[in-house]
C-alpha cells in the first residue's frame, strides 16, 4: 500500500470511451481552459510508428495496435498537466486503465449509438466503423461501465460536457 510520501500525484485528465463520444474535441476544450497541453493516443502512435491507424489496422491488425497502446500508456501517464483523449479500446484493457488511473482522472464519455452515427458515420478514417460497430459498442459496455466517473454526451454542446469534467475535476481535486 502507498504511503503519502509514496503516493504519485494525479495531475492529469484522462477521456475515455467509444469512438465519437468526443473526447478529442473535449480534451481539447478542457486544455484551453486549464492551459495544460492536449494529446491524443491515437496520434501519439501515428507519430511513432509512421502509419495512419487504419494503415496500422491493415497492415499489422488489431493485436499490433492495441500493444501500441499499452506501451505508450505509461508514457502519457507520466507526462504532467495534460488533457488525454484516449484511443475507444485503450481503456478497455485493464492495465492500461490502470496506469492512467494512477496519474490522473479517468473519464468516460458515453453517448447514444444515434449520437455516434450522426457525429461519425461519414467518416472513413475509423477503420472500425467498417464492421459491426454496435456490436463493438456492446463488447465494451461493461469496461467502460468500470471506469467511476462518466459523462453522457448525447445531445450536449462540447462546452456543456467540458463543464461537466471539469466539475468533477474540482470534486475529485479537493
Amino acid at each position: 500500500m502507498d504511503t503519502p510520501s509514496e503516493a504519485l500525484p494525479r495531475h492529469n485528465i484522462v477521456l475515455a470511451g467509444f469512438m465519437g463520444t468526443g473526447k478529442s474535441t473535449v480534451a481539447r476544450v478542457l486544455a484551453a481552459r486549464l492551459g495544460w497541453r492536449m494529446i491524443d493516443s491515437d496520434a501519439r502512435i501515428v507519430e511513432q510508428v509512421h502509419m495512419s491507424i487504419p494503415e496500422i489496422f491493415a497492415s499489422r491488425g488489431d493485436a499490433y495496435f492495441r500493444q501500441l497502446e499499452r506501451e505508450i500508456a505509461p508514457q502519457l501517464a507520466a507526462i504532467p498537466h495534460v488533457v488525454i483523449a484516449t484511443g475507444g479500446g485503450m481503456l478497455t484493457r485493464a492495465e492500461n486503465l490502470a496506469t492512467f488511473n494512477a496519474r490522473g482522472m479517468v473519464v468516460c464519455l458515453n453517448a447514444s449509438p444515434e449520437s455516434i452515427w450522426a457525429r461519425i458515420g461519414h467518416d472513413r478514417n475509423r477503420p472500425l466503423l467498417h464492421g459491426d460497430w454496435r456490436a463493438l459498442l456492446e463488447s465494451r459496455k461493461a469496461a467502460y461501465a468500470a471506469i467511476p466517473l462518466q459523462v453522457d454526451t448525447s445531445g450536449k454542446s462540447i462546452e456543456q460536457v467540458a463543464d461537466e469534467v471539469l466539475a468533477l475535476w474540482k470534486s475529485e481535486s479537493t
